[in-house]
């Protein structure tokens, strides 16, 4: 079998952009997420004759990740890329005014589905002493924004998670690469709004914002490198906007 990719919430956006640009590049791809109907149709999608596979799980079910990935064969095991992309955010209230549902949601999905999926996938690649990690975080991991609170804090974590792999993985033969997005237009923003379509509309208007696939473009040139080239921590904004929270718009 070629490369293997797995990528986490790769029904939709980031990771079935990802999916599709590192099928193109020769790599088999493991897609996971929670709807099982739009990963079946995501095959039709893939580059032609690359091997495909999906899980359906949540990634913030601890037991159903350790199920789903250790019952792969051991062929699929030899994982060559892990995409931590999974991620969600929700609602945009003052702290004071949050609802904890949401705030065990974003940490549930944000910081420990990723960490349980990396779980299971960092000791295959440490045998092997080869492998890539990419962790998809956020501006607002590098940023807090009015209102952004908790999910700022989620992603806060997932960029000090990524510093801390490298820093135990390298050691291994294990690259790791961040990269923290600024306003894609996904559902991204119709999650956050509770399916508010008219809300997450005006999120994007008004200046181009970035497109799933401009992400997938650098996570594919990332693990593309050489052995000897790590790309680290990346940060991407659109044109017109020029932090988390400064967006030019027409």
């Amino acid at each position: 079998m070629s490369r293997i990719a797995l990528i986490t919430g790769a029904t939709s956006g980031i990771g079935k952009a990802c999916a599709i640009s590192l099928s193109k590049e020769g790599y088999s791809i493991i897609a996971t997420g929670r709807r099982e109907n739009r990963l079946k149709e995501l095959k039709s999608e893939l580059a032609k004759n690359v091997a495909y596979h999906y899980l359906v799980f949540d990634v913030s079910d601890r037991e159903a990740v350790e199920a789903a990935i250790g019952a792969l064969d051991d062929d699929w095991k030899e994982i060559d890329v892990l995409i931590n992309n999974a991620g969600n955010a929700h609602g945009l209230d003052p702290i004071d005014k949050g609802s904890i549902d949401d705030w065990d949601a974003m940490m549930d999905i944000n910081v420990k589905g990723l960490l349980y999926v990396s779980k299971q996938i960092m000791p295959l690649m440490k045998e092997r002493r080869a492998g890539h990690i990419v962790n998809i975080g956020s501006i607002a991991a590098k940023e807090v924004y009015p209102n952004g609170n908790v999910y700022c804090a989620s992603k806060h974590a997932v960029d000090a998670i990524t510093n801390g792999m490298r820093l135990d993985l390298t050691q291994h033969g294990i690259k790791v690469t961040g990269i923290h997005p600024g306003l894609v237009e996904t559902e991204f923003s119709k999650v956050r709004f509770k399916g508010d379509e008219e809300k997450a509309k005006k999120v994007y208007e008004g200046f181009e914002p970035l497109k799933a696939h401009d992400i997938a473009d650098i996570v594919r040139f990332a693990v593309t490198r050489p052995n000897h080239v790590v790309m680290t921590d990346i940060t991407v904004l659109a044109g017109g906007q020029a932090n988390s929270n400064t967006v030019y718009r027409k």
